[in-house]
């Protein structure tokens, strides 16, 4: 029945106070108390009396604040947030046992009270007899909820209220903003935005002034738009300050940031002045940025004693960017045609990139690209010359590969023209950067570098380098009558690229013809080798012990001694054709490769080897068949030339997996000097690993040894 009234009052949405005086009546007649108290939980930790009924009033009185500790059942409440008693009050220390003591109490009760999930406070009862019954504890808990319900109920409408009040005052934001952008998006000049937006916030913000200013170069500030209620005051460009001292204007110049005053009368300087004339008592400022830049700022102010609220800086922002984006949009419109002249031009330039790098992802010949970025860069500089030059390091001096169409005449292909002094290309050969070459009087100049450039008028080159896997290979310039742009050597260096890319393809499927070519080469050898040995030699044998065992068989059996002479020689001949046939399958395939792997193969190789050799084997993994066999033919190679030709003392080889990748390195103490492209077996090793997706890399210096480096994957697709 008491739960039953205590929710009709919480149903019918009473203020939180009587339903807790309500409560307290409740639960200390229900339990039987001489005292009950209900406390709220403040932010310091401390508890405030909400509620109290019982006797001697002036003991834990309505309104007063408390600490309690634990052993004492509040105190434990505000720790645990849990129910708890106490029938002791022996060990209770503070100014709340003491109160607790002064009421005569000797044994107490509290529950807590809890509001959308978070400890808001507690209700305590106490009694002068010996303890509360059993279950007291949870028999509080129904009222305790019954609180935290009717709290939220009027907190949920307290913030229903202010949520309406933020609506209200968003939508009246947006409104204004939507007609400000209207305005700015239909292009209205800065001025009409000005006093749109001056009008607007004014209204927006309740304010009794508001001010948009500009930054002048020579430090000083000007009106460009004003707004009060009463339609006075100074017009766009009246007014002009100097910046200094400490305002609103001169804080927002110096920081950049949002400043405010909350008191005009400690300002200081011409903007103080200003603002005091103009009955300024408190403002706000913040600035307007166009592109990066600050330009102005745009200012808020009260005539009456009252700071602006707190969040006058972050709506006022809302308009300045829109005031900036105006403001932009008016010097923008200057630039706007050069835009467009430069996006007609990117959009040109990546045409003609786009149409030579189809013709490289088609792997045209070289020879044809060279022409067409020829045309394609003279059309795109406006210059009609453009040519592609090979650098010839015997001279030293360049070599015409791509000419312009119709400069052919000029430059002519495979030409060849030693450097002269204000040549670009020479430059470019000498810096490997890109150079520019300016006017100078090229009748000076002999030979068909100075009659061509003075022939054709050329007052200006740019060259760029072409780099073929990271050699200098040779250059592309153009040539103009006019001075050429500050940007046309970034403008070559994109086509520089894409001809260095097509070099390299094409030394690519060169350099794969010829691996090719060696590797079928090599197989062909390997096989008339294995046909001749075959042929010469375990073949002849095999005849030889087969007319052997004939002519056996036609031995008289009463000759049993000269028969078991002949079958012996026949089984030692045999032998040694099988030692044959094992020597001839050893050089097509190791059977111990096989058998137990790269390792066991290493180290047979290493015993076998003319010098010492040191094995490091860091791996347990056996790679794919195709890796084994060419690391190990690597490996044997390897210290075959070094007992050929390095005259080394000793030779070091290392295995290790690394990831998904096999590492090879082999390295000796010997003369050095080895060339791959030189023979002596490495342009072998090199197609074999390169055949698996492979790497190979020597480094022979005279003197220093060699060091050959090796990376193969455990498994190639």
């Amino acid at each position: 029945a008491a739960l039953r009234r205590v929710a009709t009052l919480v149903a019918r949405g009473l203020p939180p106070a009587e339903v807790l005086a309500a409560v307290a009546q409740e639960v200390g007649s229900v339990l039987g108390a001489d005292t009950t108290a209900i406390v709220r939980l403040d932010p310091d930790g401390a508890t405030t009396v909400l509620a109290r009924i019982g006797d001697h009033p002036g003991e834990l009185a309505v309104g007063s604040r408390w600490k309690p500790e634990p052993p004492l059942a509040l105190g434990v409440v505000m720790r645990t947030c849990r129910p708890a008693r106490c029938d002791n009050f022996s060990q209770a220390r503070g100014e709340y046992a003491d109160a607790v003591r002064r009421l005569g109490l000797r044994s107490s009760v509290a529950a807590p009270i809890v509001v959308e999930g978070r400890l808001w406070g507690a209700i305590a009862v106490g009694t002068r007899h010996e303890r509360f019954p059993a279950k007291a504890e949870q028999r509080m808990a129904g009222f305790t909820e019954l609180i935290g319900t009717a709290i939220a109920n009027a907190e949920g409408r307290a913030q229903l209220e202010e949520s309406r009040d933020e609506l209200r005052r968003l939508a009246q934001e947006q409104a204004a903003l939507r007609r400000v952008a209207t305005l700015v998006a239909g292009g209205a000049p800065p001025e009409e935005v000005f006093t749109a937006v001056t009008a607007e916030v004014g209204r927006l913000l309740e304010v009794d002034f508001t001010h948009l200013g500009r930054y002048d170069p020579d430090g000083t500030a000007t009106t460009a738009g004003v707004w009060n209620p009463t339609g006075a005051g100074p017009g766009p460009g009246e007014t002009r300050w100097g910046l200094g001292g400490w305002n609103v204007t001169t804080v927002v110049f110096e920081t950049g940031q949002p400043a405010r005053i909350d008191d005009y009368a400690d300002a200081s300087g011409a903007g103080a002045v200003v603002g005091r004339e103009w009955g300024f008592r408190s403002a706000v400022g913040v600035p307007i940025s166009v592109e990066g830049q600050l330009w102005g700022f745009m200012l808020a102010a009260y005539t009456h004693e009252e700071p602006l609220p707190v969040d006058t800086e972050a709506r006022l922002a809302r308009f300045t960017e829109l005031v900036a984006t105006a403001i932009a949009n008016a010097e923008g419109s200057s630039q706007l045609e050069d835009s467009r002249d430069e996006l007609r031009g990117l959009a040109e330039e990546q045409a003609a990139l786009r149409r030579v790098a189809t013709l490289v992802a088609h792997g045209v010949q070289p020879d044809e690209i060279f022409a067409a970025v020829s045309d394609e860069v003279g059309r795109l500089v406006g210059t009609d010359s453009a040519t592609v030059m090979r650098f010839d390091d015997d001279g030293p001096g360049i070599v015409f590969v791509g000419v312009a169409s119709n400069m052919t005449d000029a430059f002519p292909l495979g030409a060849r023209w030693e450097f002269q002094d204000g040549m670009a290309s020479g430059e470019v050969y000498r810096t490997g950067r890109s150079a520019r070459g300016g006017a100078r009087d090229w009748s000076t100049v002999k030979g068909p570098v100075g009659d061509t450039h003075h022939r054709l008028g050329i007052v200006s080159t740019v060259a760029s380098p072409i780099v073929v896997e990271g050699r200098l290979w040779g250059a592309m310039a153009v040539q103009s009558q006019e001075p050429l742009p500050m940007d046309t050597d970034e403008r070559l260096e994109k086509f520089t690229e894409l001809v260095g890319t097509a070099i390299a393809n094409a030394d690519s499927k060169s350099e794969l013809a010829a691996s090719r070519r060696r590797v079928i080469t090599a197989a062909d050898d390997a096989r008339r080798r294995i046909e001749r040995d075959l042929h010469d030699g375990t073949q002849q044998r095999l005849v030889s012990l087969s007319l052997a065992l004939r002519m056996a068989q036609s031995t008289e059996p009463s000759n049993y001694s000269a028969l078991q002479s002949e079958i012996g020689r026949v089984a030692d001949e045999l032998t040694g054709a099988i030692e044959e046939l094992r020597e001839i399958s050893r050089g097509i395939h190791p059977a111990i490769l096989s058998e137990g792997g790269l390792g066991p193969a290493l180290r047979g190789l290493a015993r076998r080897a003319a010098l010492p050799v040191e094995l490091d084997i860091r791996t347990d993994t056996r790679p794919a068949d195709r890796t084994e066999v060419a690391a190990y033919y690597v490996v044997s190679e390897a210290l075959t030339n070094t007992t050929k030709h390095s005259r080394a003392s000793y030779a070091y080889v290392a295995v290790e997996q690394r990831d998904a990748r096999l590492r090879l390195s082999i390295r000796d103490d010997g003369v050095g000097g080895a060339d791959p492209a030189g023979g002596s077996g490495l342009i072998g090793l090199r197609d074999r690993v390169q055949a698996l997706g492979g790497s190979i890399e020597v480094n022979s210096p005279p003197g220093g040894g060699t060091a050959i480096d090796v990376d193969l994957p455990l498994h190639p697709t």
